[in-house]
């Protein structure tokens, strides 16, 4: 400790029994000039007691005290523009008297030859200078477009809820059209099998990514297989994830006008109003009010709190579909007479399935919102993901097909009549969750056109904006051209589905594995499989589209 912070303290212990005397040490001291470090040590000389004073003597009653102890007349601190601990300093001007700028000088700690007159400086030594804490608070700085540490991280419980939603989403409505094109049994054998396949590569993805050291599902595809590789797997990512898209803008327009027109009967002759109850209307007006400022976030964590609400409205939906089925007038049940065992279908059912369980375009999304990233945290997720995913396809297929056999529709929904409350109720909340899941595909969609045109550049809003708009508009403007749901899941589950679910994560684990073991034949299986079903699915579903053979939708 120095000596002039020795003296302080000394002071300060002295001084105890006044109330009105408060001194404060300071932190920071400036290094004195050698004329001011000479005369401060003949101050502490002079300042010292004679060896044989008496402490109650003459030099006891009237001890010489520092500059540092003396108060000013006024009361005010002797030292204002030094740190203060009781309270923040606010300003660069301190409390200075009538709000004027003082600033001492370094000598007037020192010399006391004024008799507590003090030199004063009117104005601050640097004009225009911010403190630095200051300038950091106003500068719009985002630690997230820096570090990837700082973004934001997810439990398993929002990771589980993130990939299910992704799941249980526009798919899970036209399990019962996968089954009419399949048959009861086999359409069940197809979905139990497929789920496990899909838990499975889900996995693969993950488990490639680590072998291959990339951090995209875009990166391992092309590791393995260059440039063509990159351009099939981001083809393949876009063209799911942009179906979903425009699947999910379909059951917009699908259920929310027909909720409109119920609750408010005389709502389509009034002006202006009438809006509400048009499916045009509403797609244009949902989708752009709910879906397009959720796909602004940057980071697939932040929408965890959606996807939950996502879940609850799902869980309704199939509670409703259960309770209502067996109050459907006859007439509006179909036969399922010579449909039970296999229909000729088969394929188009695969590409109907797979549409609903693929999401492994957002696998690494997922993994990598994990608090603590581990292959077998995710296993956790994504078993309990597909589980779940499983039961609740299973239980919607059953009771949708067997209550209108031969009459489903792509949307079992749209089987239901208009007037039945609980099902309006089911379809504004089928209606919801399509909003909010609608942003986790354009997630998607602009990952991969960032990984893609923009591999090694950082964070551009503008970039951003501009996808995100393109993406959201461009979705919503097909969506209005067609109302046939059927046609979507069968085409972009037998082409992109396919391809992202048994064909590319099986392929790459075959190119990176170093020897041959039963996991690489079991692989070699599944991409056999996987190519088979696009080849097949592909063909039948245009043709079907050719000969306008396809479901009974009508656009309203």
């Amino acid at each position: 400790m120095s000596e002039s912070q020795k003296l302080l303290y000394e002071h300060h212990d002295e001084s105890d029994s006044d109330p009105g005397h408060d001194i404060h040490p300071f932190p920071t001291r400036r290094r004195p000039s050698p004329a001011s470090a000479s005369r401060s040590r003949s101050r502490q000389s002079s300042a010292s007691p004679a060896p044989g004073a008496e402490p109650n003597g003459r030099f006891g009653s009237l001890m010489r005290q520092s500059s540092f102890a003396q108060p000013r007349p006024d009361g005010a601190p002797r030292t204002p523009n030094r740190v203060r601990f009781e309270e923040p300093r606010r300003s660069m001007n301190g409390d200075a008297q009538g709000g004027q700028w003082v600033e001492l000088e370094e000598d007037d700690y020192l010399e006391a030859g004024e008799q507590g007159r003090e030199r004063t400086q009117r104005l601050p030594l640097l004009t225009g200078i911010e403190a630095p804490s200051v300038t950091v608070a106003t500068e719009a700085f985002n630690p997230e477009d820096h570090l990837e540490s700082a973004r934001p991280r997810s439990n398993m419980r929002s990771a589980f809820v993130n990939m299910a939603n992704s799941i249980i989403g526009a798919g899970i409505i036209g399990q019962p059209y996968a089954f009419h094109n399949a048959g009861l049994v086999t359409g069940t054998l197809l979905l139990v099998g497929l789920t496990i396949t899909v838990d499975w590569t889900i996995q693969l993805i993950v488990i490639n990514s680590k072998l291959s050291g990339t951090d995209s599902f875009q990166a391992t595809v092309e590791h393995c297989f260059g440039k063509s590789g990159l351009v099939a797997i981001s083809l393949a990512q876009w063209i799911f994830a942009f179906g979903g898209m425009m699947a999910f803008c379909v059951i917009v327009g699908d259920t929310i006008p027909k909720v409109m027109d119920a609750m408010f009967p005389s709502l389509s002759d009034t002006s202006f109003l009438w809006l509400l109850t048009n499916r045009r209307a509403i797609i244009i007006l949902l989708v752009l009010g709910i879906s397009y400022p959720l796909s602004l976030y940057r980071d697939i964590a932040k929408l965890a709190k959606a996807s939950g609400l996502a879940m609850i409205s799902m869980a309704i939906i199939i509670v409703t579909v259960i309770t209502q089925s067996f109050r459907i007038p006859p007439e509006s049940r179909g036969k399922i007479e010579g449909s039970v065992l296999i229909r000729p279908g088969i394929f188009e059912a695969v590409g109907v399935i797979s549409f609903a369980f693929v999401c492994h375009h957002n696998s690494l999304l997922i993994y990598g919102s994990l608090r603590t990233p581990t292959i077998d945290r995710f296993a956790r997720v994504t078993h309990y993901s597909t589980g779940i995913s499983l039961i609740a396809c299973l239980v919607m297929a059953y009771f949708g097909y067997l209550t209108f056999g031969d009459k489903t529709q792509g949307n079992v929904l749209n089987n239901f009549p208009n007037d039945n409350i609980f099902v309006n109720i089911a379809r504004f909340c089928f209606g919801l969750n399509m909003l909010t899941t609608l942003p986790l595909e354009a997630f998607v969609c602009r990952e991969v056109m960032n990984n893609y045109w923009f591999p090694d550049e950082p964070y551009q809003p503008n970039r951003h904006m501009i996808f995100t708009t393109a993406l959201v508009v461009s979705a919503m403007v097909l969506s209005l051209l067609t109302c046939d749901l059927g046609v979507i899941f069968e085409l972009f589950g037998a082409t992109s589905a396919c391809a992202l679910a048994y064909i590319l994560p099986p392929l790459c684990y075959i190119k990176l594995s170093k020897k041959r073991n039963s996991q690489t034949y079991i692989a070699m299986v599944v991409m056999a499989f996987g190519c088979a079903v696009m080849a097949i699915s592909l063909v039948k579903t245009m043709g079907k589209m050719s000969n306008g053979t396809e479901s009974q939708a009508q656009c309203s």
